[in-house]
């Protein structure tokens, strides 16, 4: 069976259950996919994600890459070049970052709660950097970490919408950008009430590189010094060959 069949069979028996029978969660959710495959002329993708909550309230997803550590560069300009004069890096950092809400934020819950389920950018917990630093250093370095994902589309600071279809059934469309790091996404759905969190759930999201993308990766993460060194022959013989083009022209 397809999964997105299986979930609309599992929001059926959740909408025509009686009012009265007891409930072990508040909230069922799944994903249109749950493998995003990478190959060659990739260009970016959307996975839309779907569900049905039990009795009214607001949904928050999240959707998170795969932690990793992260180095953050500060150029100066020295002797008129721009050159990185000092590093900071993080131990863990989510690669990818994207947030969507039925309201807003501030509108749904408190920001002890926000804070709590790192709803929102300016909530986000990064593992504190190796080197140690001040509070108001640290805190430098991480918005220049936040800027820089955000420049790339990996960190998004605009928040999503999710849509209620009557009072129940709700969407989101979860974009991913060409430039997506691999690995398993974790997302975060969130069931809110009178500002708390009353039903969550969490969903893998698979995302890999296929076909000849994937073997070319798989080969020169395996084998670097040996791709390297095929890297420089084949560009010696492109060398070689436009040297050899141009001398006939």
């Amino acid at each position: 069976m397809r999964p997105a069949a299986a979930f609309l069979g599992v929001v059926a028996a959740c909408l025509l259950a009686p009012a009265g029978a007891p409930k072990a969660n508040t909230l069922v959710a799944d994903l249109s996919r749950h493998l995003v495959a990478i190959s060659t002329g990739f260009a970016g993708t959307d996975v839309l994600l779907f569900g049905a909550t039990e009795g009214e309230g607001d949904v928050v997803v999240i959707v998170r890459g795969p932690d990793r550590p992260v180095a953050v560069h500060r150029k100066s300009r020295v002797l008129g070049v721009w050159v990185n004069t000092a590093q900071m890096t993080f131990d863990r950092a989510p690669s990818f970052y994207s947030i969507a809400s039925s309201r807003p934020l501030a509108e749904i819950a408190p920001a002890t709660v926000l804070a709590r389920h790192q709803m929102g950018l300016d909530n986000l917990r990064l593992e504190l950097p190796r080197a140690k630093a001040s509070a108001n250093v640290a805190q430098e370095w991480r918005a220049g970490l936040i800027r820089n994902h955000e420049a790339r589309g990996l960190y998004r600071a605009e928040v999503g919408r999710v849509t209620f279809l009557g009072n129940r059934l709700f969407r989101t469309r979860i974009d991913l950008p060409a430039n997506l790091p691999t690995g398993t996404y974790q997302v975060e759905v969130f069931h809110l009430q009178e500002g708390r969190v009353v039903s969550a759930q969490t969903t893998p999201l698979q995302v890999s590189k296929v076909g000849a993308e994937a073997a070319i990766y798989d080969f020169a993460y395996q084998n670097s010094a040996l791709y390297g060194l095929i890297a420089i022959l084949v560009a010696l013989m492109a060398g070689w060959a436009a040297h050899l083009v141009f001398r006939k022209a």
